[in-house]
């Protein structure tokens, strides 16, 4: 069967794991339970020990809603401030005794949505606004697109972002992502962009070629690719 891949998806608020195959085929389905009212990294990483403990794996792949780096979490705006600088893979690995790799949860989210063709832009609309760009399938780690301004002197986060959702409504929530979409195609002239996360159910509008949207799952399926060197 080869090595089993735990994928783990930690979100706003939700976190997610998956058993994978050595092809990147699920082997169990999706288990997930609400992220804690005060993300802090004891109480997540808490959640992820209780969701890996019926599962058998033998290395873990993380998604983080955040900049990370050789396996630590340098950024996490919608999580807690324990989490800046904090050595998640280091720390998961130890927990729960197999290797771990840790990326960003929109670049993980890519890895599993992507066609590995020219230029691709993923946007995922969850509790933030995350982002990821590929070139012929590799990645440019890290991009923040979501912290950066986008109108009316707020980011695309604060604009699209799920308390920008229960704010303002969806109708003119899909008004905001059309000019999003607008706005970052020139920007990246991307071959493809990819709309991911779980805010997607609420697209209520038309997308023009060559936007797609691609199922939440893809956020775990990604996790294989982090053990392709």
């Amino acid at each position: 069967m080869g090595k089993q891949t735990l994928s783990v998806d930690i979100g706003g608020s939700g976190i997610k794991v998956m058993v994978l195959d050595e092809a990147g085929m699920p082997l169990t389905e999706r288990d997930r339970k609400d992220t804690p009212s005060i993300p802090s990294p004891s109480a997540v990483i808490s959640i992820v020990k209780e969701l890996a403990a019926t599962k058998e794996f033998d290395r873990v792949s993380v998604g983080f809603p955040g900049v990370v780096r050789n396996g630590i979490t340098e950024t996490a705006a919608n999580l807690t401030p324990e989490w800046i600088n904090f050595a998640l893979g280091a720390v998961l690995a130890d927990y729960l005794g197999k290797p771990t790799r840790v990326i960003n949860d929109a670049d993980m989210q890519g890895l599993g949505a992507i066609a590995g063709v020219g230029v691709e832009l993923v946007v995922t609309l969850g509790t933030g606004f995350g982002s990821a760009l590929f070139i012929n399938g590799l990645l440019v780690p890290n991009l923040e697109l979501g912290h950066h301004p986008f109108r009316k002197g707020e980011t695309y986060e604060q604009q699209l972002g799920r308390a920008a959702l229960e704010r303002a409504g969806k109708k003119r929530w899909n008004e905001r992502l059309q000019r999003a979409i607008a706005t970052l195609h020139p920007l990246f002239n991307c071959d493809t962009l990819y709309l991911g996360g779980g805010n997607t159910k609420f697209i209520a509008s038309e997308l023009p070629s060559p936007v797609k949207t691609v199922p939440n799952i893809a956020g775990l399926l990604g996790g294989i690719a982090l053990w392709k060197d």
